[in-house]
């Protein structure tokens, strides 16, 4: 059964409407780019004995080598930045 659309009723501006503020705000191009960067590849040499090391390590955390060494990096930073 087809729904008919009723003339009477009052039309709703979807930019004044808090849904439609909300959307605009979660769909626009400027504050999903802020919120999520896109990754950049970046390569180092390491020696393999000392891969399967952290490999396991970071296993043992429930993290994979991407993740282990983000989180890595990310600790060290804190620990380096605040000795300033």
């Amino acid at each position: 059964m087809a729904l008919k659309r009723n003339p009477d009723a009052e039309e709703v501006d979807v930019d004044q409407s808090i849904s439609g503020q909300k959307a605009k705000q979660l769909f626009s191009k400027d504050t999903r780019s802020r919120k999520k960067e896109k990754k950049v590849l970046t390569t180092f040499s390491i020696e393999p004995s000392f891969k399967m090391e952290l490999e396991d390590l970071f296993a043992d955390m429930g993290l994979g080598w991407a993740a282990g060494i983000r989180f890595s990096l990310r600790e060290f930073y804190k620990k380096y930045r605040e000795e300033e």
